[in-house]
């Protein structure tokens, strides 16, 4: 009976992992997309559906921002070639339950090397399991700005 146990406890802890990993590897792909401006592959890692917050911090107060995916998308591929930048992602924090993940992670967002603000993102992800398609799909992502 203790053999049985602890095999499915490992059986779990390893299926956790394997899942907390195919998270992690959407998030950071996203970033590699986003750092490359590579907008085709940014939107396929997100839902059609996705909703894109901001909050940002500083001496005036909070003020949150609604960011419409199509603009978001469309500022990314514009930036100028000389411009860059770099959003480098400290830790990772995943939580799932069945079809549905949160990723909480801390930054630090640089242009042309100097630091320009750091903060949190959280992404909530949805795992789509059909027979035309599987995979996590970013849905929804909210972070943080600080000076």
């Amino acid at each position: 009976m203790r053999k049985i146990v602890v095999m499915i406890v490992l059986f779990t802890t390893v299926n956790s992992q394997a899942q907390n990993q195919e998270i992690q590897k959407v998030i950071e792909t996203f970033f590699e997309a986003f750092h490359a401006k590579d907008t085709l592959k940014l939107k396929a890692l997100c839902d059609e559906t996705v909703m894109l917050q901001s909050i940002s911090e500083n001496a005036k107060g909070t003020k949150l921002s609604n960011e419409n995916p199509q603009a978001f998308f469309k500022s990314i591929g514009s930036i100028p070639a000389e411009v860059k930048f770099q959003e480098k992602i400290i830790s990772y924090s995943i939580q799932v339950d069945g079809s549905m993940a949160h990723a909480w992670t801390p930054y630090e967002f640089y242009v042309n090397g100097k630091l320009s603000h750091k903060g949190v993102n959280a992404f909530t992800l949805f795992k789509i399991d059909t027979p035309e398609k599987s995979g996590w799909k970013i849905v929804h992502l909210i972070d943080t700005r600080r000076k």
